[in-house]
């Protein structure tokens, strides 16, 4: 089944130096973008991450630091993907618990806003947990009869990906073949910001998801506890948290001037 698009939707995949969202970086990203019209455009670039990647590493996704070591630079590739992925949807496999937090880190470290707030997320292996719970190259045998050759490797997840949501929605009548609907069923528990720093209590209100203050309201934490704030912003936390954070700082300033 083909998907039905209002906006173009970029796949993407990356391959990275570690799991950490603050300190790890990018050595190769994949995007595939798919337009309304069935059109595709892809690339795929090798990044410098400007950092040792680690020996345990390497021996997962095969990228050598000698193998990146005259590629660009992240900074040097970013212009060039923002333009891809803006004003796009976005989906990947397990994307919204990793691919998009790191991407939009590495964005915001080079000076790039790249605004989440009307890009829909489409999570395709949440939606296949939620279903047969399997990892990418079986999901991608189970639902495309294929072997994943090259497993690892940015492009051939990031194909696989695509391939296994038209497949997944060929094959599960009550899914919805539309992307807000997806990137709603394929959501998991909501966070205002990437990391799952910052959650949302049942009234909708910002809480705090971490540590002494867990399940508190963000806002009346920080009129309490206002240095609490800034040890958020001198410590090791996710840009895109300490974003959050301020724009709820600031939204609580603007209410009390008006």
């Amino acid at each position: 089944m083909e998907l039905k698009l209002t906006k173009p939707i970029c796949f993407f995949d990356l391959e990275t130096t570690g799991m950490n969202l603050s300190k790890d970086r990018i050595v190769e990203i994949s995007i595939l973008k798919v337009f309304p019209n069935g059109n595709k455009e892809s690339k795929t670039w090798l990044v410098n991450p400007e950092m040792k990647i680690p020996d345990e590493v390497i021996a997962i996704h095969g990228i050598t630091n000698e193998k990146v070591a005259e590629e660009p630079t992240f900074k040097q590739l970013a212009p060039q993907i923002h333009e891809m992925i803006k004003s796009c949807d976005l989906g990947g496999y397990n994307s919204n618990r990793f691919d998009i937090p790191l991407l939009v880190e590495e964005l915001l470290r080079v000076g790039i806003d790249f605004e989440m707030k009307n890009v829909v997320s489409v999570d395709v292996q949440t939606i296949f947990h939620k279903k047969e719970q399997r990892t990418l190259s079986a999901a991608y045998q189970f639902y495309c009869e294929k072997n994943l050759e090259g497993a690892h490797s940015a492009e051939a997840d990031t194909n696989a990906t695509y391939e296994i949501l038209k497949s997944q929605l060929d094959k599960y009548e009550d899914l919805t073949n539309d992307m807000a609907w997806l990137g709603e069923y394929s959501s998991r528990r909501k966070f205002a910001d990437f990391a799952g720093f910052i959650g949302y209590d049942k009234k909708g209100d910002e809480v705090f998801a971490f540590g002494k203050y867990k399940g508190r309201i963000v806002e009346k934490v920080l009129e309490e506890e206002p240095g609490y704030f800034g040890w958020i912003q001198n410590a090791d936390f996710p840009l895109y948290t300490k974003k959050v954070l301020t724009a709820i700082k600031l939204r609580k300033l603007n209410t009390k001037l008006k």
